[in-house]
């Protein structure tokens, strides 16, 4: 399991679900509004929802363990950021 586990992925995992939410806001802002566009929101947004909080536990671990790099901070950071702002849109 540690294998799949590198830098590299969780970088690559952490970018994409904060520009999967930063899409969602994009979608919203600019009021766009056709079906294929709201299905695949609504079938993708409780499993992204979860994996930014998933991924956000496993790549604070990771990273207090492993090497610090720039990039990896920088990808944790937006995710904790994007994580934030997703959970307090609820309240």
């Amino acid at each position: 399991m540690n294998n799949l586990i590198t830098n590299r992925n969780l970088i690559i995992i952490n970018f994409v679900i904060v520009a999967y939410f930063g899409l969602i806001w994009l979608i919203n802002f600019y009021n766009i509004d056709f079906v294929l566009v709201g299905v695949f929101r609504e079938l993708l947004t409780l499993p992204f929802l979860a994996a930014q909080i998933v991924f956000l536990i496993i790549g604070i671990m990771h990273f207090i363990k492993n090497k610090k790099n720039v990039l990896m901070i920088i990808s944790l950071l937006t995710l904790a950021i994007c994580t934030m702002v997703t959970i307090s849109s609820f309240f």
